[in-house]
């Protein structure tokens, strides 16, 4: 797995664990943590905020968001125009989120994913390029939403 550019992480107290372990079990991937900081109970709009916000301001090119389910965090972060989070379980949904759909955030579930499942996720998630052609016009029509 090659990473060139920064990339953002956030949670809220469901995803700590799943957060921490990621950034041991990927060492050479450059995070730039936004938090939280411990499993105490936080509301996840706000990291799915912070997260947001960093991509807008260049501090990354990409993110991994984590709450409990992965669905409220995904939610919180496509209320950005400039995001498109996919919430996956595994590996193919990463894959193919990044080549059909050029996602640039990848949500997941600290309560519904294994750590391994969740590190070969992030992997393929960060090595897939988006194909361009014929998803492009697609993209282009989600701007329109």
């Amino acid at each position: 797995m090659e990473v060139l550019d920064t990339v953002a992480i956030a949670c809220d107290h469901g995803g700590f664990a799943l957060k921490e372990a990621l950034k041991v079990a990927l060492p050479d991937v450059a995070w730039l943590d936004l938090g939280t900081d411990s499993a105490e109970s936080v509301d996840y709009p706000d990291f799915a905020g912070k997260l947001a916000d960093a991509i807008r301001d260049g501090k990354a090119a990409r993110g991994i968001l984590i709450c409990g389910s992965g669905i409220g965090i995904s939610i919180a972060a496509n209320r950005h125009a400039h995001i498109r989070c996919a919430l996956v379980h595994d590996v193919t949904g990463a894959r193919l989120c990044r080549q059909h759909n050029d996602a640039n955030v990848l949500a997941m579930g600290g309560r519904m994913i294994g750590e391994a499942v969740a590190k070969e996720c992030v992997e393929e998630f960060l090595s897939t390029a988006f194909e361009g052609g014929r998803h492009q016009k697609r993209i282009d029509k989600l701007g329109s939403c």
